[in-house]
């Protein structure tokens, strides 16, 4: 069967769809690490507080807390990574009985889509899911580089180099935060992805609540209130 032939079992509104999809999850990216300045996200408020995180590292003695909150982030990267490891392999078994899954699907939207319609529908699901742990894989790693860069911190903080090593601690505990959220969302838009397997409609009805509640999150959460509450040496602006 040629590729138009393919392409011809799909509506223009699963294209539609499906490109809302994809569009949304790089969109929500942009806007989350590129705010406007008098409304940051929550995100780039934790950048602030990662920097502050290792000015202090400098001056704290002994150095345990840190080691031991480092390590707690490496733990939420690893696990995250495994579950998306485990989701993917259950994504590829599914494609692998997609005709169980097509009577299953015809069941609630009685439609009698070919086999391969569910395949190319499960393979957006598998390729949000290999985003995700590809992202988590590089958050971990990142914060191992984090771990060594703290240990190379000098115990005396009037030593020159302390605050310019703690400071590159910061900037790739932030760059690896910055992964693992972005796995983070890949896992959201990947489970949004799972509503086309009903049709376009509910692809589309997934995709903007996803968006809509990753925005808030990020935008209009209590937690972000928290952030911005007044408070002297941080460096923003409360909303």
């Amino acid at each position: 069967m040629a590729i138009t032939d393919h392409l011809a079992l799909f509506a223009p509104l699963d294209f539609a769809a499906v490109g809302l999809l994809f569009l949304t999850w790089l969109v929500i990216g942009w806007l989350i690490q590129h705010p406007g300045r008098k409304k940051p996200s929550v995100s780039i408020l934790m950048a602030q507080y990662r920097r502050e995180w290792m000015r202090q590292m400098v001056t704290r003695q002994p150095r345990i807390f840190d080691s031991h909150t480092l390590s707690t982030l490496r733990q939420s990267t690893s696990f995250f990574a495994s579950a998306s490891l485990i989701a993917i392999g259950g994504a590829l078994a599914a494609i692998g009985n997609a005709s169980q899954l097509a009577t299953v699907a015809q069941d609630l939207t009685l439609s009698a889509d070919p086999r391969m319609v569910w395949e190319v529908k499960l393979l957006i699901t598998l390729l949000l899911l290999t985003a995700a742990f590809l992202k988590f894989v590089w958050s971990h790693r990142l914060f191992g580089y984090c771990a060594v860069l703290m240990g190379a911190v000098p115990n005396d903080p009037e030593d020159p180099v302390a605050m310019p090593r703690a400071l590159k601690a910061a900037e790739i505990n932030i760059t690896a935060a910055r992964s693992y959220n972005q796995g983070l969302r890949a896992i959201y838009f990947a489970l949004a992805s799972t509503a086309w397997l009903l049709g376009a409609i509910p692809l589309i009805v997934a995709t903007l609540v996803t968006f809509a509640i990753l925005w808030r999150r990020e935008f209009a959460s209590m937690s972000r209130s928290v952030l911005v509450g007044n408070e002297d040496g941080m460096g923003h602006t409360p909303s």
